[in-house]
């Protein structure tokens, strides 16, 4: 069964295929992914890697967590599921989720 985790405190140049390299590792990630900006296409500072395997998500997270990435200390665990009606941190929904 396939895992997801987070990974925080990542460095602006630190890239999708980074996470990918450095993370595959500890076994097949199905998708790695930094989080940017919509405007600027420029890194948020956190991205989420999936494994197919939990154990190997599990492995990652306990060599990894504390680690240095371009030069970062990193926090990696496992990704919770934000619930889909969760509001913003306005208390407002997302535009995407207007309904006009």
């Amino acid at each position: 069964m396939s895992k997801k985790l987070f990974v925080g405190g990542l460095a602006w140049a630190t890239e999708s295929s980074s996470l990918q390299t450095v993370f595959g590792k500890y076994g097949e990630v199905t998708e790695a992914v930094v989080v940017t900006e919509r405007d600027t296409d420029r890194s948020r500072g956190f991205g989420f890697v999936t494994f197919t395997e939990a154990q190997h998500a599990d492995e990652a997270v306990a060599e990894l967590n504390g680690s240095t990435l371009d030069g970062r200390q990193i926090v990696v665990n496992v990704a919770n599921d934000r619930p889909k009606n969760q509001r913003g941190r306005d208390g407002f929904r997302s535009s995407s989720s207007k309904r006009w």
